[in-house]
């Protein structure tokens, strides 16, 4: 009985999309995260009737029998629309206005590239992700800086004691022409596919490339009204599929109680 196994093929659909979801909850507070969507196709059909068949030496029949066989997930994608900005003074706190990605290093010698502006200091001066990889190219902060100036274009400037402020480098920003094709790799970091696209590295604020501001992090996309909604359709299509499945279950009982 084919609605047995297309009722499956729904149910492991929506467990998917919940799967995608839940994660997105759970990263409603994590900086700079995008938010994921799980997109869905259709799977083959048996044509049972061509369209177009004769019924007769002088007719055809208009619509043809098509039976489906369920659905599948086809992606799972990222959804870069800028998130929401949380002022937070902190001086290596950056967030990126429009497009791009800042540039790291990782500790294979690989560059990742991630919206989280979370930055802090190492113990060289060297800023550096959370997890303690360096920002690139690297910037280092003098040990008896005072005060640190990042400007819109990602110019760094620091004002050390008896000195005037002296610019110690520059923030160099990355975009792609399909983000969604990166590949996540956990700790707000993304790796180049072949489906994002190489890199195109510049000065924020040029080649279309956003601008930097100082004291300010780009929270989570994850809308959680939208999320719980999405939440409750996939749980009632899962149900839903469920039920199918105890039909199909029935009428096969049925049919073998027949005498």
């Amino acid at each position: 009985m084919r609605a047995l196994f297309i009722a499956a093929s729904g149910m492991h659909a929506q467990q998917i999309n919940i799967d995608v979801i839940a994660n997105n909850l759970a990263n409603v507070n994590t900086s700079g995260f995008k938010k994921g969507r799980a997109d869905f196709e259709d799977l083959f059909y048996q044509t049972v009737r061509a369209a177009g068949t004769n019924a007769s030496t002088n007719t055809e029949v208009p619509t043809g029998i098509h039976l489906g066989y369920g659905s599948r997930p086809a992606a799972t994608q990222k959804i870069f629309t800028q998130g929401d900005f949380k002022p937070t003074n902190e001086e290596l706190d950056m967030v990126i206005e429009g497009d791009g990605f800042f540039q790291i290093t990782l500790p294979d010698g690989t560059t990742g590239y991630t919206r989280a502006g979370h930055f802090q200091r190492d113990s060289t001066g060297q800023i550096v992700t959370p997890d303690g990889n360096p920002l690139s190219p690297a910037i280092t902060i003098p040990a008896d800086a005072t005060s640190i100036q990042i400007a819109s274009d990602g110019t760094v400037s620091v004002q050390q004691a008896g000195t005037t402020v002296a610019q110690i480098g520059a923030i160099q920003l990355a975009r792609f022409i399909n983000p969604a094709g990166l590949k996540a790799i956990g700790s707000n970091l993304f790796l180049e596919t072949p489906s994002s696209g190489t890199p195109v590295t510049g000065t924020p604020g040029q080649t279309g490339i956003g601008t930097i501001r100082q004291g300010i992090l780009e929270m989570s996309n994850v809308n959680m009204v939208d999320e719980l909604v999405s939440m409750i359709i996939g749980q009632r299509a899962y149900e839903i599929n469920s039920k199918a499945i105890q039909t199909a279950d029935r009428m096969m009982e049925v049919a073998g109680t027949l005498k």
